[in-house]
């Protein structure tokens, strides 16, 4: 089942139209977010992203948008698909309602919420080789734009395929400054020594829920300095560890670029904590 802003449909059954702006103009944006056993994770982040992202868009927020209601919205669906006992990941998608071209009529908004499983509890990391290279086809623009979850991801698009092409398991991204901004599904944290880094939003990353939750874990833990600081190419052949992180997979280590092979030690001791944090239900 699929809630179309607000009604109940069956996948088979949910269609969009033709003049979807979401469709036609990627005037959309988008919060993908898992739930644990009728828990979701991390909400406040969630639903703050997304009301400060539909300001920045200058989508009309409608009134019924508090975080009850979403809750509500997204636990029901949760419910409806049979995974409340279970670990979901939720797609919640706001866009421009139809009417006009590049000029929307209206800045009011429409939503969808899709719901499928997921099959572990909690995160978790494979010992499988995981290995990216860099995609030089195109570019991420430094600036506040590319740090929204929106439809416009035809950059991520085009990586996913040459990583598929070249046998690549993901691909890093560099902004127009020619620095590593993230991941094609995450953001990206470097370990050197007692050092971890991780773009800044001013590069032009993701402003991603788990980054967040990261950058607050890693300042509680006395052993280590957190910089939110620009990464050179140069910097990933000479770092011990890098990882990728999201809401759904947690936290991905890379066993390899280029040469480079490296170790996931900091990786799992990071992750430990975030399940702990999950646990504890903050």
């Amino acid at each position: 089942m699929i809630n179309s802003n607000g009604k109940l449909v069956k996948d088979e059954e949910a269609v969009i139209a033709i003049n979807n702006r979401g469709y036609a103009y990627g005037d959309a944006l988008f919060e993908t977010i898992r739930v644990n056993s009728g828990s979701i994770l991390f909400w406040e982040d969630h639903y703050f992203r997304l009301m400060a992202s539909m300001r920045i868009l200058r989508m009309q927020i409608p009134m019924q948008f508090t975080p009850e209601f979403l809750e509500e919205e997204i636990l029901s669906m949760v419910e409806k698909n049979g995974l409340t006992n279970a670990t979901a990941r939720v797609k919640l998608i706001v866009n421009r309602v139809s009417g006009g071209l590049y000029t929307p009529d209206s800045n009011e908004v429409e939503y969808t919420i899709v719901v499928s499983s997921i099959s572990s509890g909690f995160y978790t990391i494979s010992d499988q080789k995981y290995e990216v290279t860099l995609f030089k086809d195109h570019y991420v623009v430094a600036d506040l734009l590319s740090t929204l979850k929106s439809n416009n991801r035809i950059i991520n698009i085009l990586g996913g395929i040459f990583a598929k092409e070249n046998s690549f398991e993901n691909c890093l991204l560099l902004n127009s400054n020619k620095m590593v901004v993230e991941a094609l599904n995450g953001n990206l944290f470097l370990v050197k020594g007692s050092t971890i880094k991780t773009p800044p939003l001013s590069d032009g990353c993701l402003r991603g829920v788990l980054r967040t939750q990261l950058l607050k874990i890693l300042k509680k833990l006395p052993d280590y300095e957190v910089e939110e600081a620009s990464i050179s190419p140069f910097e990933l052949q000479k770092a011990d560890e890098l990882f990728i992180t999201n809401v759904v997979t947690g936290i991905q280590p890379i066993t390899k670029f280029r040469k480079k092979e490296y170790d996931t030690v900091i990786s799992k001791r990071i992750l430990g904590a975030l399940n702990a944090r999950i646990r504890l239900g903050d």
